[in-house]
């Protein structure tokens, strides 16, 4: 039977009783997130000073239906990635270690709004001006081919995981828990993550997860960031060449798209013209 935890007066629902003090080194709560299926359990706190994103895996969240061991495992291999992958883009990993029995990753909270489905800031981001939207592709894109480059290729990536700073001006990325080392093969069917993101293979048992996967999700983006409304070209408000090019990207075939995030990101630049291209 779940029940209902009020830190500092918020309240957090488990399937059972939590001790939730250890929150308190980095301060007061003021945010929990207790819907996630993953077996986190997310909290926004602040000390007076500084304000802090804590995940932590160790509890038993209402819809997480494994064992707590195996979340901690996965949040310590999160961990590792957060450090491999370190980047301008990716949101910082403050600090990370063992807890009240399980594990946490801390990070800076961020007042950024965020382009997923389930955040009620999505409509803000979508209406965002097309330049700006445009700033946001090209860092995802710049971020993607360091992926590429440190040896990982993305899993579960979707609109959830990209975060703008209005204040700022700054993209940012989170969520990089699923992104795994090459080679890699699909070790369960279908996979975690949204499909409108989803290349084929990652519904195929056995089938490699590499570049090209990349390279499907990073199209599949372009469309829901672009032209959410669907990936007819009457939909789509930049040009034909950058349409093509994302439609490319996208295709259900392996063969039929970019090679390599490189190959579609200097494509995407020639598409889009004379626009500054990303460093």
């Amino acid at each position: 039977m779940a029940v209902t935890l009020f830190p500092d007066g918020v309240p957090c629902a488990l399937q059972e009783a939590f001790d939730l003090s250890f929150l308190r080194q980095w301060g007061k709560v003021f945010r929990v997130f207790d819907q996630q299926d993953s077996g986190n359990l997310c909290f926004g706190l602040e000390d007076g000073a500084h304000r802090y994103f804590v995940k932590f895996a160790g509890a038993r969240p209402v819809r997480y239906k494994g064992e707590p061991e195996r979340a901690v495992e996965l949040l310590k291999q999160s961990g590792r990635v957060y450090r491999d992958l370190a980047h301008p883009v990716l949101l910082p990993l403050l600090w990370e270690g063992p807890v009240a029995g399980g594990y946490a990753l801390l990070f800076p909270w961020t007042e950024a709004i965020c382009m997923g489905k389930q955040y009620p800031s999505r409509e803000r981001f979508l209406a965002l001006p097309l330049d700006t939207k445009l700033g946001i592709y090209r860092e995802v894109l710049a971020f993607h081919s360091h992926v590429a480059k440190r040896g990982y290729v993305s899993g579960d990536f979707y609109d959830g995981c990209v975060l703008f700073e209005e204040a700022t001006g700054r993209t940012l990325l989170c969520d990089v828990d699923a992104y795994h080392k090459i080679p890699f093969f699909n070790p369960v069917g279908r996979m975690w993550g949204s499909t409108r993101f989803m290349a084929p293979e990652e519904f195929e048992k056995g089938a490699a997860i590499d570049e090209s996967t990349m390279v499907h999700t990073l199209g599949a983006f372009a469309f829901e960031l672009f032209a959410p409304e669907g990936r007819e070209l009457a939909q789509w408000p930049l040009s034909p060449a950058a349409w093509a090019c994302a439609k490319k990207a996208a295709s259900p075939k392996r063969e039929d798209r970019f090679s390599d995030v490189s190959s579609y990101r200097r494509a995407w630049e020639d598409a889009i013209g004379s626009l500054p291209a990303c460093q």
